[in-house]
């Protein structure tokens, strides 16, 4: 399965390294926000000579660490550390 940009027809390919511009296309990022990631080592990647390269899996992990905690998530680990840590009074 492959997936195109209408902007510029970059195939998304299912190989696990993309080039930047396979990344752009992924991440829907454009490529200055990308080098701008890459130069102040925020976001995982391989330079090999001037070109750079990402690890689809990589950048699948590196996406879904900045997830947003709901406030069901925060309640249920509340309320497992309450559980595990009771209050005692004296």
């Amino acid at each position: 399965m492959h997936r195109t940009t209408s902007s510029n027809n970059i195939e998304v390919a299912n190989s696990p390294i993309m080039t930047i511009k396979q990344l752009s296309a992924y991440l829907d990022l454009s490529l200055s926000a990308i080098y701008k990631l890459t130069s102040s080592k925020e976001i995982p990647h391989v330079k090999r000579g001037k070109r750079l390269y990402f690890d689809k899996k990589d950048i699948d992990a590196w996406v879904l660490e900045h997830k947003v905690t709901t406030t069901a998530d925060i309640e249920k680990i509340a309320s497992d550390y309450i559980r595990r840590n009771p209050v005692k009074f004296p």
